[in-house]
């Protein structure tokens, strides 16, 4: 019997490139957008939260142009706007021209880009210990944009995104490890964010008045221990965004909604249950 890969979900052509992506439920759409780790992908970003949030909205998680199981034209050049492009046909691929949009780490950069460069396609807006405003580079978003792969690097990126990393366990680590060395996988990453990562930090950022102009009602969730994106980047975002909201999560690293994977998902339903019956009414 041949084993199931659940990273793998449906295939929809954007621009030419053949995107994977997961498309649960039904009710007012929902786009995830993961972060940017070795090996990442929408699945492993966001499989604790995809069936909760589909028990009242269709929820659309697709692998970002270069990582997961979309596919990886060998002459991108990736970057901010690349991905902003990508995330956009997407959208028009599946027929959705308004949706709203759960963004975590380089994946919160990317909403905010989607909600400032087309305001009128975003409802409701999540930013997830969210990159997006100027900050020094922290040696743990060093280490994540700049792995290496071996197993003992990858054991301690597990520790850097989390909290207590003795929570991780090695098969964890391995299937990462798995993920991220597949064929063409680490080669792309390599390519996403070269040295010096400052560069990445700052290409990713917007400026303040953009961010500042954002109509939209928007969560702001974040990891008081974060090694990888300091707090310092919510409070920002909750100073310059109008109609915000931060809940910070104690006892907590990166990875929101993998260590408080229940809470966190209980908190984003009801934010976007608050806008669907907005709507409603």
């Amino acid at each position: 019997m041949t084993e199931t890969n659940e990273e793998i979900g449906r295939t929809v052509d954007v621009g030419g490139v053949a995107t994977n992506y997961h498309d649960l439920g039904d009710g007012p759409p929902v786009l995830l957008v993961h972060g940017s780790g070795p090996g990442v992908s929408a699945w492993a970003n966001w499989r604790t939260v995809l069936p909760v949030l589909a028990r009242r909205h269709r929820v659309v998680a697709p692998d970002v142009l270069g990582f997961g199981y979309t596919q990886r034209p060998p002459d991108v050049a990736y970057g901010p706007d690349v991905w902003l492009d990508h995330l956009l046909g997407f959208l028009d691929a599946l027929d959705l021209p308004k949706v709203s949009v759960v963004g975590n780490s380089f994946g919160g950069a990317l909403a905010l880009r989607l909600a400032a460069k087309a305001p009128e396609r975003v409802d409701r807006l999540v930013l997830m210990g969210s990159v997006g405003v100027p900050f020094d580079l922290t040696p743990g978003l060093d280490a994540v944009w700049g792995f290496e792969p071996s197993f003992a690097a990858m054991r301690d990126l597990m520790g850097v995104f989390t909290y207590d990393g003795a929570a991780v366990d090695d098969d964890l680590a391995r299937l990462r490890l798995d993920a991220a060395t597949r064929p063409g996988v680490h080669e792309a990453y390599s390519r996403m964010f070269p040295a010096p990562r400052q560069d990445g930090v700052n290409a990713m950022a917007l400026d303040d008045g953009v961010i500042g102009a954002l109509p939209h009602e928007t969560l702001i969730v974040h990891g008081r221990d974060d090694r990888v994106i300091p707090l310092a980047t919510s409070l920002r975002l909750l100073d310059l965004i109008d109609r915000s909201q931060l809940h910070v999560f104690a006892r907590c690293g990166h990875w929101v909604q993998i260590e408080h994977g229940a809470r966190f998902a209980a908190l984003v339903e009801g934010f976007l249950a608050e806008g669907s019956g907005a709507a409603a009414r």
